[in-house]
C-alpha cells in the first residue's frame, strides 16, 4: 500500500478523490492501493531547553550558552496532534512506499519531513511537487512524482532555519532578560524580529527628533502653468518678500521647452511579498491577512501556489497561458486584445534562471465563485496583473520646462499619457484611476524666447519628517534588508539577502506587535517606548542589523541550492551566540529606560532572583524635543541644556502635582506618567485624575 501524507484534510480529500481513495477511515482514506492521511500544520518542534537538560529549566546566567550536543525533535503536545501521529506512524509503519504531498516549499517540506522522521519511516519516499491543486495539476504531479532526495538541500535549509532561530531566540532572549530585565519582564530576542524591529525604532527616533524649518520658496504663474523657483528653499521671509519684488519689476521669459516621449514598462506578475505591499496600499490589509486570503484562494484551486520570492513564470508555461485567460470568464473584455494574437514569450514574464521551487503567483482559470468579498479584492490584483503583462507599453511623454524671471530661475515639469497600454486593465479601477489623474500633467507647447507678464507668489511650506513605515513600506525594506529601493530589477537582486521570507514576514510583524514593540495608528507602524527600550538595551549591532541578518538569509539559501554546508552554518552560530553570551555577562553597560512589564509565562516559571531594578539619572537622559542632555534648573525644574534655543523643561510642581523623580523619569523616557489623582487645572475643575503625557508640540499635558 502507498501511503499520501497531505499537509490539510481539504487536500488530502482532493487528493484522494482524483488518485480513487474513496473509503473513508478513520484518520485516513484508502482505495486503489493508496491510503491518503494528512496533518494540520506542524506536528513536531525542536526540543525545548528542558528536554535535554534539568538545568535548562531555570532561567539563569550561569546556564548560558546553551548548546545542545545535536538538535532533537519532539511532538506537539496537542491530543488532536498525538490522536492524528499514531494514525500516520501505523500507516508509515506498514507501507511499502510514502508519498510526501505537503505543501511544495521550504515549511511544508520540513513539516512533513520531521513527521516521517518521528514516525521512524524506512521505506522510499517521493514527492509530490505541483504549483497549484487544480485536478489537472494533481493528475500531472502523481505522473511526474520526485525522488525526495531531490529536496534534501531544501530540507536542510529548513533545519539550518530552525536551528538558528533556537540557538539566537533562546539563548538571546534568556541573556538579555537576565542581564537587564526588571520582575517578570521578558526581553524577547529574536533573529528576524529584533533587526525588524530596530529598523522600525530607528525610523521613529529620526521622526521623533525632527525639526520642522518654516522655508519660502518663490513662484510663479505663466500661461496658466505655475512654475516653482530653482534656487534654494528660503529661510527667512524678509529675503523672500525681496525676491518677490524684484519678480514683479519683470517679465517672464522661456529659456527651455523639451518634450520626450518614453514608454513605462508593465508591471511584475506578484511574488507574496508584491501582493501583500499591494493590498496593504489599496485595501489596507495587513500582511498576515492578505497571506490568509491568498492562501484561501490557493486551496480553493483558484490561484498557483503563492508562498514565492519570484515574478517570473517558468518557459514550460507559454503555451498553457492563453488557455488560462480564455478560462478567465469576468475579465473577457480585458482580455480580448491579448488574444487577438500569439501570446509573445516575453524575457521579463517567462525566465527559467528567475524561477527555484515555484513561479509567481497567477490565477489558474478556474471561476471564481463563491468567495469572500476579501478573497476577490486579492483575486482581483491577481487577476489583473497577470492580464497587464500581455498588454502593450503604456506610452508617455516628459516635458520639461524653464524660463527666468530677470537672473532668477524657473521650472515646470508635465508628464502625459500618450498611449495607455497596459494602464487599460486597470482603467475601470477607482484607486488606479485617482492615481493616474494625480500622476498626469499636461503643459502647453511654448517657444524659446517667448515672454510676458506673470503672478509671482510666496509659498509658505515646512519640512516634512520621515514617514513612519506602513506594512508595505516595512515588507519592502525587509525585501531588501533595509535599503531603499524603488527599482524593481534592483529588488530583485537584493531578494536573497532580505531579511526573512515572504512565507514569514507577516507572522514577524504580527509577533511584533503582539508582544507590543510596535503599534499601528491607522496605517501607520510605530514604535511602541517597550519596543524602544528594548533595542536601546541591546548594544550587540549583530543582533540589530537588518545587513547582517540578509547574508544570514542569504546562507540559507545558498543551503537551498546545495552551495553551503548546514553543519557549516550551525558552527557559526554556535560561535556567534558563544561570543554573544561572553560579551552581555561582561557587559558594564547599564538599561537605558525602563522596559514595561509583561505576563509571560516563561518569565513566571523562572525560579531565580529578579534583576534589582536599575535607577535611571535624570540628568543622564536626553531631550525629548532636541536630543541635547537635560539639567537641573535649580529646585525648580529639569531643562534642557539648550534651553534659550530649545524651551523644553518639566516642572517640578505641574497642576498642583508635586512629581516624583519616577513619575519625571517616565515622562521623558515613555512620554507619559502613570495615572495621577489630585490634579488642579484652572478652569477645568472637573479634571482631577489623569496621565501627564508630552505632546506633539512638546508640551506637557493631560490625557485621561
Amino acid at each position: 500500500m502507498k501511503v499520501c501524507i497531505a499537509e490539510k484534510p481539504s487536500v488530502a480529500k482532493d487528493i484522494a478523490d482524483i488518485i480513487g481513495a474513496k473509503q473513508r477511515k478513520n484518520g485516513y482514506y484508502e482505495g486503489n492501493g493508496y491510503q491518503v492521511t494528512w496533518t494540520f500544520g506542524h506536528f513536531c518542534t525542536l526540543k525545548e531547553p528542558h528536554d535535554y537538560s534539568e538545568q535548562w529549566k531555570y532561567w539563569r546566567l550561569e546556564n548560558l550558552p546553551m548548546i545542545p550536543p545535536s538538535f532533537g525533535i519532539k511532538l506537539i503536545d496537542n491530543a488532536g496532534v498525538l490522536r492524528q501521529f499514531k494514525v500516520i506512524e501505523e500507516l508509515v509503519q506498514q507501507s511499502e512506499e510514502v508519498i510526501n504531498c505537503g505543501d511544495a516549499g521550504q515549511e511544508g517540506e520540513l513539516i512533513q519531513r520531521w513527521v516521517l522522521l518521528k514516525a521512524k519511516c524506512t521505506v522510499p519516499v517521493k514527492r509530490l511537487w505541483i504549483s497549484s491543486l487544480t485536478e489537472q495539476a494533481i493528475r500531472e504531479g502523481f505522473q511526474k512524482l520526485k525522488e525526495a532526495h531531490q529536496y534534501d538541500n531544501l530540507y536542510a535549509a529548513g533545519s539550518a532555519r530552525a536551528i538558528g532561530d533556537w540557538l539566537l531566540g533562546m539563548n538571546a532572549t534568556r541573556l538579555f532578560t537576565k542581564k537587564f530585565a526588571q520582575g517578570k519582564t521578558v526581553l524577547s530576542i529574536g533573529r528576524v524580529q529584533t533587526p525588524t524591529l530596530a529598523m522600525i525604532v530607528q525610523r521613529q527616533k529620526e521622526i521623533n527628533a525632527f525639526v520642522v524649518e518654516e522655508y519660502w520658496e518663490l513662484k510663479t504663474l505663466y500661461r496658466e502653468t505655475e512654475f516653482t523657483s530653482t534656487i534654494d528653499r528660503i529661510k527667512v521671509l524678509e529675503r523672500a518678500e525681496k525676491g518677490l519684488a524684484y519678480l514683479q519689476e519683470h517679465p517672464f521669459e522661456i529659456t527651455a521647452f523639451e518634450r520626450k516621449e518614453g514608454k513605462e514598462g508593465n508591471p511584475r506578475l506578484f511574488d507574496l511579498t508584491a501582493l501583500q505591499v499591494e493590498a496593504n496600499k489599496k485595501y489596507a490589509f495587513s500582511a498576515d491577512d492578505t497571506l490568509k486570503y491568498i492562501q484561501n484562494l490557493y486551496e480553493k484551486k483558484l490561484v498557483t501556489y503563492p508562498r514565492v520570492d519570484t515574478t517570473y513564470l517558468s518557459e514550460d508555461l507559454h503555451p498553457k497561458v492563453a488557455d488560462i485567460l480564455r478560462d478567465m470568464e469576468p475579465y473577457k473584455e480585458l482580455i480580448a486584445p491579448v488574444l487577438a494574437k500569439p501570446i509573445p514569450k516575453l524575457k521579463a514574464v517567462f525566465d527559467d534562471k528567475k524561477v527555484t521551487d515555484h513561479h509567481a503567483i497567477i490565477p489558474t482559470g478556474m471561476y471564481p465563485g463563491g468567495i469572500s468579498l476579501q478573497e476577490k479584492r486579492i483575486y482581483d490584483l491577481v487577476a489583473r496583473r497577470f492580464i497587464a503583462v500581455f498588454y502593450p507599453e503604456c506610452k508617455i511623454a516628459n516635458t520639461t520646462v524653464l524660463g527666468k524671471v530677470g537672473q532668477v530661475g524657473f521650472k515646470a515639469t508635465g508628464k502625459q499619457i500618450l498611449e495607455p497600454g497596459w494602464k487599460e486593465v486597470y482603467a475601470q479601477d477607482a484607486v488606479a484611476r485617482k492615481e493616474g489623474e494625480e500622476e498626469e500633467k499636461i503643459l502647453p507647447h511654448f517657444t524659446v524666447g517667448e515672454n510676458g507678464p506673470h503672478t509671482p507668489r510666496i509659498h509658505h511650506g515646512k519640512t516634512t519628517p520621515p514617514k513612519p513605515y506602513t506594512e508595505a513600506s516595512l515588507l519592502r525594506a525587509m525585501e531588501t534588508a533595509g535599503k531603499q529601493v524603488d527599482d524593481e530589477e534592483m529588488r530583485e537582486l537584493l531578494k536573497d539577502n532580505g531579511i526573512g521570507r515572504p512565507s514569514t514576514r507577516a507572522n514577524i510583524i504580527e509577533t511584533l506587535f503582539r508582544r507590543k514593540y510596535i503599534e499601528k495608528r491607522k496605517k501607520n507602524i510605530h514604535a511602541t517606548q517597550t519596543g524602544i527600550d528594548l533595542i536601546d538595551t541591546i548594544q550587540t549591532q549583530l543582533l540589530k542589523s537588518p545587513e547582517l541578518t540578509g547574508i544570514w538569509e542569504r546562507k540559507l539559501r545558498l543551503i537551498e541550492k546545495g552551495e553551503y554546508a548546514l553543519d557549516t552554518f550551525k558552527q557559526e552560530l554556535i560561535q556567534m551566540v558563544v561570543d554573544l553570551t561572553h560579551e552581555v555577562k561582561t557587559a558594564n553597560y547599564k538599561v537605558i529606560a525602563v522596559v514595561e512589564e509583561s505576563s509571560s509565562p516563561k518569565a513566571e516559571k523562572t525560579n531565580t532572583p529578579t534583576t534589582p531594578k536599575q535607577s535611571i539619572s535624570i540628568e543622564e537622559l536626553p531631550c525629548p524635543k532636541c536630543k541635547k542632555q537635560l539639567m537641573k534648573k535649580g529646585n525648580a525644574a529639569y531643562g534642557c541644556a539648550n534651553f534659550k534655543v530649545c524651551g523644553f523643561k518639566v516642572p517640578f510642581e505641574l497642576f498642583g502635582k508635586k512629581l516624583t523623580e519616577k513619575q519625571v523619569a517616565d515622562l521623558l523616557t515613555k512620554g507619559k506618567t502613570t495615572k495621577l489623582k489630585g490634579l488642579q487645572v484652572p478652569g477645568k475643575e472637573h479634571i482631577t485624575a489623569g496621565k501627564l503625557i508630552i505632546n506633539e508640540r512638546f508640551d506637557i499635558d493631560i490625557a485621561p
